[in-house]
């Protein structure tokens, strides 16, 4: 009879992404294998890298070991390094991380983590109990008491790992990067009060990525993949109507104040994709939401809907060029030439902008190998300094993105990658409201 685990298969993906694209092999489980130690160390020892789970009510409390499981008889601390992660399964599956470096033992029937000589967790498996200590409950945001008993206890066996003695700071520097970026863009108020909300228009040609970054970035703080926007990739646009989309703080939260605004793609021909008469308009916030735009017949003032008076806080603030980072050197001269007259507009405008690159797949692992590498721009890629002169767009104001597309899951590194460039187009945005007469 095969044994399984109790973790979703939800929960057991963001734990191989969370762990460095890893996969689990189950080793032990309490409830088919018996639930003392010694059970445990016959299934787990001289296995290499193992993560031991406990199930608690509705949280899910896990221990990642670089080192082998300790042996019951060595009476040695071993140093381990490790961390501690929970799940916890309300509305929205949750994942928190806290980094010690630890050591472990059995003793007297558990298996015990240290920190500078203090136990801050261990398990027991024979009163089906676990303890932790307040500063690391405290992490993980666990407000369960230490002696609770747990329903089941779990232990895998860690596949795929590198042999790299950085490897535990690597895989949770996503998890730490991607909760501080929550935080600050969570708690962001625009540095004018003449502004409540910043707008952020994303313009590009068709299938470039404008509508995947705005279910992007609604998935990251929303907790879950969410695709309000609509997504495609044919000749012509699948976006049809302006929209402004609202970003809120997770499910049931706040709305935060910025604004993310798609249109129309852009197309070489005339009569196809956006309208470039409609594109000022747009600029100066005279366009309403959920308006339909017709390629061959721009907004007038004459329109019902149209907005004829708008202020300084309903117009486009920042405007992002978004193209496909495998397709600049495909775009024709009349693209181009298109993308130069809407620059010509913005400039005129006193708007901010940026270049989104998009599409980029080797992101992801350049992150994930020095997160300090975030703040400084990429210059090494041919594609990039091509599209910035293309554009005549600064390389700092040019970022590289891989959208959410046909994922299942969220991933800590991408959810960091998509978070930092939408904090850099705020900041982008509060250097140009700093030269506004």
């Amino acid at each position: 009879m095969r044994v399984v685990t109790r973790l979703t298969w939800s929960e057991e993906k963001s734990l191989e992404k969370m762990l460095g694209n890893v996969s689990l092999r189950l080793l032990y489980k309490s409830s088919v294998h018996g639930s003392d130690i010694h059970s445990m160390n016959n299934k787990c020892t001289h296995q290499g890298p193992t993560v031991t789970i406990i199930y608690v009510g509705n949280t899910i409390l896990g221990v990642f070991m670089l080192g082998d499981h300790p042996e019951a008889c060595d009476n040695l601390k071993r140093a381990n390094p490790s961390f501690y992660f929970l799940f916890q399964k309300n509305n929205v599956t949750v994942m928190k991380t806290a980094v010690l470096e630890t050591e472990t033992k059995i003793n007297s029937g558990r298996l015990v983590c240290y920190s500078s000589g203090q136990e801050v967790f261990s398990v027991h498996p024979s009163e089906s109990s676990f303890s932790m200590v307040d500063s690391l409950r405290n992490t993980l945001g666990v407000y369960i008491r230490s002696g609770n008993k747990y329903s089941e206890c779990e232990v895998f066996h860690v596949e795929g790992i590198r042999d790299d003695i950085n490897y535990i700071s690597k895989i949770t520097g996503a998890a730490k990067h991607r909760n501080s970026l929550l935080v600050e863009l969570g708690t962001y108020k625009p540095c004018v009060d003449f502004v409540s909300e910043i707008h952020i228009l994303l313009l590009g040609p068709v299938g470039s990525g404008k509508s995947s970054f705005i279910n992007s970035v609604k998935s990251v703080f929303q907790g879950r993949l969410t695709r309000q926007a609509t997504v495609g990739s044919d000749v012509t646009s699948i976006t049809e109507q302006y929209r402004i989309y609202p970003i809120k703080d997770g499910r049931g939260g706040k709305y935060l104040p910025f604004r993310l605004c798609d249109s129309m793609g852009l197309h070489e021909k005339e009569g196809i994709g956006l309208c470039m008469d409609d594109i000022p308009y747009i600029l100066k916030g005279c366009v309403p939401d959920r308006y339909q735009l017709n390629p061959s017949r721009p907004i007038t003032p004459n329109h019902p809907n149209f907005i004829a008076s708008p202020s300084l806080k309903d117009r486009i603030h920042c405007v992002a060029y978004v193209l496909d980072i495998n397709s600049i050197n495909d775009l024709s001269s009349k693209m181009v030439a298109k993308f130069q007259q809407i620059q010509k507009e913005v400039l005129s405008c006193d708007i901010a902008y940026v270049l989104l690159l998009t599409k980029a797949t080797n992101c992801g692992e350049f992150l994930q190998d020095n997160f300090s590498n975030m703040d400084k721009p990429i210059t090494s890629q041919s594609q990039i300094m091509d599209a910035s002169k293309m554009l005549n767009i600064p390389i700092y104001n040019t970022f590289m993105v891989e959208n959410y597309t046909s994922e299942w899951e969220l991933d800590p590194v991408k959810d960091t990658q998509i978070l930092f460039v939408l904090r850099q187009m705020l900041r982008v945005t509060e250097d140009f409201f700093e030269d506004l007469p």
